[in-house]
């Protein structure tokens, strides 16, 4: 396999939503001590077709072995490096409501590189008080270093998502996670990926629905009977 640098590629972002999950493929490939996949068992395993993962990994100069197929934890590797996670990323999580609490607790985090280092609420009942062994503070408890890449992540009430984006840009967020329903107006600067809960539950509705039997017809009541 041949792997081109990172900055010289230009790498569309369906391919990199995608890249995730094959990390994760990796990943449990590896712990089950498996060394070598093929595109079709990698791309079965993920969910797409090998032609598209093919495509997928060739914007990282990633081409495997005809024959053979990939190394699994160089590529591991290339795309973890590629997601940019060879180190812990620092997470800021914005409201300290059941879901935010639930993200707080989410262990999830540590093991995919990133490390929840700040709960922020502007409740004054709530700063100063502990949850998943962290204090929450206030935005003026938010002072991550000059150079500290954070990723925020925003657990708040619809009313107050903006306000708490704001906040966390001018604190040197540049990219943020958004929960809540409302959309952000922000600069061009920062990268938004909003999380619609309702919308996924929507969608699998909609799946759900087309794999059941159609139901049988109500009788009409007013049909003449016949003898």
């Amino acid at each position: 396999m041949t792997n081109a640098p990172a900055a010289r590629r230009d790498i569309p972002d369906a391919t990199v939503a995608r890249l995730p999950v094959y990390l994760r493929v990796l990943r449990a490939l590896s712990g089950r001590g498996v060394y070598v996949v093929s595109s079709e068992e990698l791309a079965d395993a993920a969910g797409v077709r090998s032609s598209g993962l093919r495509k997928d990994l060739s914007y990282l100069g990633s081409y495997g072995v005809r024959g053979v197929g990939y190394d699994v934890e160089r590529l591991s590797e290339e795309i973890t490096r590629e997601l940019g996670l060879q180190g812990d990323f620092a997470v800021a999580i914005v409201g300290m409501g059941n879901l935010g609490r639930a993200l707080a607790d989410y262990r999830g985090f540590a093991t995919r590189g990133f490390s929840v280092r700040w709960l922020i609420d502007t409740d004054p009942e709530l700063t100063g008080s502990t949850i998943a062994g962290l204090t929450v503070v206030d935005f003026d408890g938010f002072r991550p270093g000059p150079d500290e890449a954070v990723i925020g992540v925003l657990a708040t009430p619809p009313a107050s998502a903006q306000e708490a984006a704001d906040s966390l840009v001018e604190r040197g967020v540049r990219s943020i996670l958004n929960f809540a329903s409302e959309p952000l107006d922000l600069p061009d600067s920062v990268a938004v990926r909003k999380v619609d809960l309702a919308t996924e539950l929507q969608i699998l509705a909609f799946h759900d629905q087309r794999t059941r039997p159609e139901p049988e017809p109500l009788p009409d009541p007013f049909a003449e009977v016949t003898s």
